[in-house]
């Protein structure tokens, strides 16, 4: 049971996050019933993407052994077996999906294309240069989508800023091409055979990409944040002040992947590094405080 519980990889949960911006950005996070279909929205993709996670493991179990930090993941040590791994992400895979379409068909719906995307990711997508890094990306945007489409029978209105998205679609990029970079300096020559698409990729293209894509997300939401109808739907126009974390966030990150090496897990990062978690939680903060408190 240990094993499985690791297989799924609860520690990642965290970039289901993702799925309460529909609520917080709709100003509804105080409205109890709103906010409780967001936290089964949160859920039922925790559970899905477990699913994703453990399917992923027993497709790559012998390229993981060979892997100098996979080898001791739950499967590739042997401590769970492939057949009881499968069986269980199929029981995950089902169980997420009922929910989901227990809380809305709309719901459903963008939840079961989440879960096609990633099984395709696992089986092909993910050894293409390139699009493997634009499908994680795309899996954040359904994320926000379903978050929004969960509150949808509630509220028709409810509907997320397409800067906001564009904003979601950059950060997603960057951490993924992030984690790349530092699987590509920690395989090195033997990268290609962990993981197929490395192959094509250098440092020298990781380190022209992110940068270009930090740009983009912290000038995409910028924008978002003094937008006429940001300010029109929210009453106020001091999201602007909201921007320096960001920045300062998106920077921290590029630190952390460049010059201290890190960036493999950026769930990870965010727990080890101080000064990134407290830019993330303050930012956080100043968004309730504004939205709800001004």
């Amino acid at each position: 049971m240990t094993g499985i519980v690791a297989a799924m990889r609860p520690s990642q949960w965290i970039k289901n996050v993702v799925v309460f911006a529909g609520v917080v950005f709709a100003g509804r996070l105080s409205d109890p019933e709103f906010a409780l279909r967001a936290i089964g929205a949160f859920a039922a993709f925790c559970v899905l993407s477990s699913a994703v996670y453990v399917f992923n493991d027993v497709v790559d179990v012998e390229k993981d052994r060979r892997h100098p930090e996979k080898r001791t993941r739950p499967i590739a040590s042997g401590q769970v077996s492939r057949g009881a791994a499968l069986g269980f992400a199929a029981g995950l895979a089902i169980a997420g999906l009922s929910g989901a379409f227990l809380l809305g068909p709309r719901f459903g719906v963008t939840a079961a294309v989440f879960l096609a995307l990633n099984v395709l990711y696992t089986v092909w997508l993910k050894r293409q240069v390139i699009i493997d890094v634009m499908v994680i990306a795309t899996s954040f945007i359904i994320r926000a989508i379903a978050g929004v489409e969960v509150l949808r029978d509630l509220d028709p209105e409810v509907a997320l800023s397409a800067w906001l998205l564009l904003c979601t679609f950059f950060l997603a990029l960057v951490m993924s091409f992030g984690k790349r970079r530092s699987e590509l300096v920690l395989l090195d020559a033997s990268a290609h055979e962990h993981r197929e698409a490395l192959g094509d990729y250098s440092i020298q293209l990781f380190d022209s990409i992110i940068p270009m894509l930090t740009a983009c997300a912290i000038l995409a939401y910028s924008i978002y944040s003094i937008w006429p109808e940001t300010v029109a739907r929210f009453g106020t126009d001091k999201l602007v002040y909201t921007v320096p974390f960001v920045v300062y966030g998106f920077f921290r990150y590029l630190f952390l992947i460049r010059e201290r090496g890190l960036g493999g897990n950026p769930s990870e990062i965010l727990f080890r590094d101080g000064a990134l978690l407290v830019s993330v939680v303050a930012w956080m903060g100043a968004i309730v405080g504004i939205l709800y408190f001004r």
